[in-house]
């Protein structure tokens, strides 16, 4: 058969098309070894460096690679901005759908996602979670020269603390106490990370911080032993077994109304050290790094690596973490504004 010059553009253009349409099964065949082979994947981290979630996500990328089909490299990159909603979003909307970008951000997250729908770009149950390496709680601390010896004298003297964002939980419990608690708390914005508002609090600008139990372990267990600081409060729906003396913000709370909001909030600790990929990522390949936490989290090298961190294992496999991010969605609609509330009044 002829072809004729005015038929010949639509032919090449069938022929174009059909070699589109094979390349495309191609890459979509690819297993997920196949994909990872001699990748780099990017851990971005929604914190400065130096903090206990930059220093977990850190080890996590040392260890996860080894564990993913083909054995990628994973390069951790800070992208800290809007108590780690930055990096949320740019996971969200801008990295690549395939798999090679991992996030590790704030444990309020997913609340704050609910809460802000104005300026978050994210559907937190949209991400594919991979996996929590242990929940998180969080303390409020003193440096041993403040007149505050407990929690009581929070509710009868003003205490000066360092925070970070107006986002981040270091800013956000403390005065959520104020709003529920009545507490005194004063916070003095600005300070790039929990490492430098510790810092401050050693040098005295400030009398306190609150921040993750962790941070305290990984960046100044000798404050700990030496009783440099005091714990005045923790924050969770239980008491860490590490520190059995210091309440929970829940059991402080005794209106019945006021601590189901409480509860909304301070369940952001179970969701702690968590892991996730961008929305879209093909599920082979989600399943593929959702194993891949399950052996790391097992693996004596990563377990040695985090106690070195003062860190402990207690990790929930990723499609149970998508489903605790999930029951956000079946808080009531009341409870939820009236949490929103508070949170519009920080």
């Amino acid at each position: 058969m002829r072809i004729g010059l005015t038929t010949m553009p639509r032919v090449m253009a069938a022929i174009c098309g059909t070699l589109v349409l094979a390349g495309a099964g191609s890459a979509a065949a690819q297993t997920p070894a196949e994909f990872y082979a001699g990748k780099t994947l990017d851990m971005i981290i929604g914190y400065p460096p130096g903090g206990s979630n930059d220093l977990f996500a850190r080890v996590v990328a040392q260890h996860l690679g080894k564990h993913i089909p083909g054995q990628p490299k994973i390069v951790p990159k800070n992208m800290p901005g809007a108590g780690s909603l930055l990096a949320a979003n740019h996971i969200y909307n801008v990295a690549a759908k395939d798999g090679s970008a991992l996030g590790a951000v704030s444990q309020g997250m997913p609340l704050q996602a609910k809460l802000n729908p104005a300026s978050v770009k994210f559907d937190p149950s949209k991400f594919n979670w991979i996996g929590r390496v242990a929940p998180s709680s969080n303390v409020t601390m003193v440096w041993h020269t403040s007149k505050a010896m407990s929690f009581d004298d929070a509710l009868k003297n003003e205490v000066v603390l360092g925070a970070t964002g107006a986002g981040s939980t270091v800013a956000l419990y403390p005065l959520v106490m104020n709003e529920i608690l009545k507490t005194k708390f004063k916070l003095i914005m600005g300070y790039k990370g929990s490492a430098d508002a510790m810092l401050a609090m050693q040098r005295g600008e400030v009398e306190g911080h609150s921040t993750t139990w962790e941070a305290v372990k990984a960046v100044h267990r000798d404050w700990i032993q030496e009783k440099k600081v005091r714990f005045l409060v923790q924050h969770g729906l239980t008491r860490n077994p590490e520190i059995p003396d210091v309440p929970t913000s829940v059991e402080l709370t005794k209106d019945p109304d006021d601590k189901a909001v409480m509860r909304v909030i301070m369940s952001a600790a179970e969701i702690g050290k968590s892991y996730f990929t961008a929305p879209g990522v093909p599920q082979d390949r989600v399943e593929a790094l959702r194993r891949a936490f399950d052996a790391m989290v097992k693996d004596p090298d990563f377990i040695a690596s985090l106690a070195k961190l003062g860190g402990e294992v207690d990790a929930l496999k990723g499609e149970d973490l998508q489903k605790l991010v999930q029951e956000l969605d079946e808080v009531p609609p009341p409870l939820l504004a009236r949490v929103g509330e508070i949170y519009k009044e920080q």
